[in-house]
């Protein structure tokens, strides 16, 4: 069983990693709560939805996070869709196995903006899976930092 060491930091001061779940890519971005900031760190492969957890866990290694947000897809009116309970049981199984907290935030229309801002960055060449996947766990980040403001 995998383990990544959960730490205790202060609210305000924590490091945050963000997940924009996908069936074949999982975007990754890291985020520090004390600026409110977020950059994209690539995406972690996974097949049917069920991650590569090597590569997941070395992300988690490496940083450190105090907290997991991972985007919850719903439907424009708020409704779940088929793909939010997937959703659900990867954050379930993220806790159970790295004993991290992990909460969700709305994603809707991240990956239109995300692909918006890497189009106007530097146009289709910048529209690689690997760049929109982890530029949407970045918005997700961000989106989260916003609605903890409020």
């Amino acid at each position: 069983m995998s383990y990544v060491k959960a730490k205790k930091t202060e609210l305000g001061k924590r490091t945050l990693i963000g997940f924009d779940f996908g069936k074949k890519y999982i975007g990754v971005a890291i985020g520090q709560e004390l600026t409110g900031t977020a950059s994209p760190l690539g995406s972690v492969k996974a097949q049917d939805g069920t991650p590569n957890w090597q590569q997941l866990e070395a992300f988690l290694k490496e940083w450190q996070p105090d907290l997991i947000v991972v985007g919850l897809p719903l439907n424009m009116d708020g409704t779940e869709q088929p793909l939010t309970q997937d959703v659900k049981k990867f954050a379930n199984r993220i806790h159970g196995r790295f004993g991290l907290a992990v909460e969700f935030q709305d994603e809707r229309l991240t990956t239109a903006d995300a692909k918006e801002r890497l189009f106007s960055q530097g146009g289709y060449r910048n529209l690689k899976k690997d760049n929109i996947d982890s530029h949407s766990a970045m918005l997700i980040l961000e989106s989260y930092f916003e609605s903890q403001y409020l």
